[in-house]
């Protein structure tokens, strides 16, 4: 049965079919070469991997992404990092980096991160003289801020898939986010002065005073939500509806953006963007069923545990692994695909389950501004009104910077559980 699924969703695969289709149409073949189950079976796996609680803040953190960008909060937000450090050469190329940070703290979205964050500052940077393909690339790969800084929906998803705690998940996140984003702030700002760009970025920013009293009811927002879960107020499922009820009432009333007809447009997307990933998570839960009915979690630890010998083999075989699966299928469907047949090997070898959250989530992350399916970089090139190959050269450093980041991540764990283990211990 298994090797009937597995073979025939690398075939639809490879036919181009989307993964969600492709994973629920191998599981009917599952369940159809079986013979002792019944198709309802599959009604009942559908719902079962959609009734859990931690999924509803899912369509709300895309909702207040959404409500962030249309509302004016995200405008608002990007000329505070640009007061902060656009006077200096290559300021504005670090603040793309650090608005992408502000904002991912209440997104949870990299999609959402770049068209919101990108559509204002890549044409900003085209203007101050950085070529093209650079801002777009710096605007997908800081995008990534958008899963891996908490809120962040694929942490919310490996907490749905392995039963594991989604705040401190959440938690684990800060430190390699700081990581990844002081290590990029490092390469813009070294490779501005070594060209010679951005010598005149902080030309027409705002004085810091003056755009803080602009944003500061931006700034609040991830103030508001991060303090409220790690201060024990509120959840992070209840954090999203938070979210979006500060977003709609700023943008509505404070900054008058929000009107009926553009609020009509958001609710849209959001629809659409939630319909995609619940439609991924219920044919994984399908396909995750059967597989552990057929015992290939266990087999499957038992043979990495046979090929490894220790943890850090281990991980270096996941890392590798996890990259290239990254580069072809979506970062959602992989996480709930993976991470119920991996935390189980993980934890063997003596991995703490929120370190390997973040391992695969950082990992994966890189699918979204690596060729052939980034979809980072398609955001970016449809902001940039690029073509995707005039990407491939600028973006190569930043993926290498990325990776560095994440050998550190891997094989340092403190970095990743100090703050988990200061407020959860």
């Amino acid at each position: 049965m298994s090797q009937l699924m597995l073979l025939s969703m690398l075939i639809f695969l490879i036919l181009s079919l989307p993964v969600a289709v492709a994973v629920g149409i191998s599981s009917f073949f599952g369940v159809l070469y079986d013979g002792h189950m019944t198709w309802l079976v599959i009604a009942q796996q559908l719902y079962a991997a959609l009734d859990k609680y931690p999924l509803v803040a899912v369509p709300f953190f895309i909702l207040a992404g959404n409500l962030m960008q249309d509302g004016g909060i995200s405008e608002r937000m990007v000329d505070f990092a640009k007061s902060v450090v656009g006077g200096v050469q290559g300021g504005l190329a670090v603040s793309c980096v650090l608005t992408c940070m502000i904002f991912s703290a209440v997104a949870g979205s990299s999609v959402a991160t770049t068209f919101a964050v990108g559509a204002i500052l890549i044409p900003a940077m085209v203007k101050h003289g950085y070529p093209k393909p650079f801002a777009a690339s710096l605007q997908a790969t800081s995008a990534e801020f958008g899963v891996i800084l908490p809120p962040s929906i694929p942490m919310i998803l490996f907490a749905v898939s392995t039963d594991t705690s989604v705040g401190e998940l959440f938690i684990t996140g800060v430190g390699p986010g700081l990581l990844i984003g002081g290590a990029l702030m490092l390469y813009v700002w070294l490779y501005a002065r070594r060209k010679g760009l951005g010598k005149n970025d902080g030309a027409d920013r705002l004085p810091l005073w003056q755009s803080f009293k602009r944003a500061w009811l931006a700034l609040l927002m991830p103030i508001i939500i991060l303090g409220g879960i790690y201060g024990g107020i509120f959840t992070p499922t209840e954090a999203s509806a938070v979210a979006v009820v500060y977003a709609w009432l700023v943008g509505t009333f404070v900054y008058r953006r929000l009107s009926y007809s553009v609020l009509s447009k958001t609710l849209h997307r959001t629809v659409i963007s939630t319909a995609v990933i619940m439609f991924i998570i219920a044919n994984a839960g399908i396909f995750g069923f059967l597989l552990n009915r057929a015992g290939i979690p266990a087999a499957l630890g038992e043979w990495l545990g046979q090929l490894f010998t220790d943890k850090y083999m281990f991980l270096l075989g996941v890392n590798a692994a996890l990259f290239l699966v990254g580069m072809f299928i979506e970062t959602s469907a992989s996480i709930v695909v993976l991470a119920p047949l991996l935390l189980p090997v993980a934890m063997h070898f003596g991995v703490d389950p929120s370190h390997f959250g973040i391992i695969m989530v950082v990992n994966l992350a890189l699918g979204m501004v690596t060729p052939p399916f980034g979809v980072n970089l398609f955001a970016a090139c449809t902001v940039a009104n690029i073509r995707l190959e005039t990407l491939m050269r600028p973006l190569v450093p930043f993926v290498l910077v990325i990776v560095a980041c994440l050998m550190i991540i891997t094989y340092v764990p403190d970095l990743s559980l100090f703050f988990r283990d200061l407020v959860y211990r």
